[in-house]
């Protein structure tokens, strides 16, 4: 069942952050995934996991069905391993390290944040105008799901941005025009 125009759009713009994440994995691969640099808080595959774990939070309240258990599990945060993430390491206020065994590989981070988004925008489409309206709790506040939705498409370009500085302070080449 298709939601109304409001959702859609929301689901195309939320659709569209997927290409803008993941051209600043250009130059990233499994030797440098965690490679952190002084004063930057987040190391690539981090980001991945990080922002498919808020996406996949934000859609498991509409699809009915829990984190991947494919993708994720929850330890200490050290509990990942090439093919999961451990929750507990890429949530918020979590300390990313330079620790590649806990981490998916890079192919396998990015495949988990592609399958968020997916997954967030096929909730969004078939949202009606009232569940748009709907309000949600959210950290320590309560938000329209749309205005939650838009703070997703904001997070992403956030670390859109940190990774764009990530690559610009490990010498890499620019990704942009």
């Amino acid at each position: 069942m298709a939601g109304c125009e409001r959702a859609m759009a929301l689901a195309e713009a939320l659709r569209t952050t997927k290409p803008f994440v993941t051209r600043f994995l250009a130059g990233f691969d499994d030797s440098n995934r965690t490679t952190q640099s002084t004063n930057l808080p987040n190391h690539a595959v981090w980001c991945m996991g990080h922002l498919a774990l808020t996406m996949n939070r934000f859609a498991e309240r509409f699809d009915g069905k829990p984190l991947p258990r494919a993708d994720y599990i929850t330890a200490d945060g050290t509990g990942g391993n090439s093919q999961q993430f451990d929750t507990e390491s890429v949530c918020l206020g979590s300390k990313p390290t330079d620790n590649p065994a806990i981490y998916p590989t890079l192919a396998r981070g990015q495949q988990v944040f592609e399958d968020a988004i997916d997954r967030i925008g096929n909730a969004l489409d078939s949202m009606s105008q009232d569940q748009l309206n709907e309000e949600q709790p959210w950290g320590a506040g309560r938000f329209k799901v749309a205005e939650l939705a838009a703070r997703i498409i904001f997070h992403n370009g956030a670390h859109a941005g940190q990774l764009a500085d990530l690559r610009r302070s490990l010498g890499m080449k620019g990704v942009i025009g």
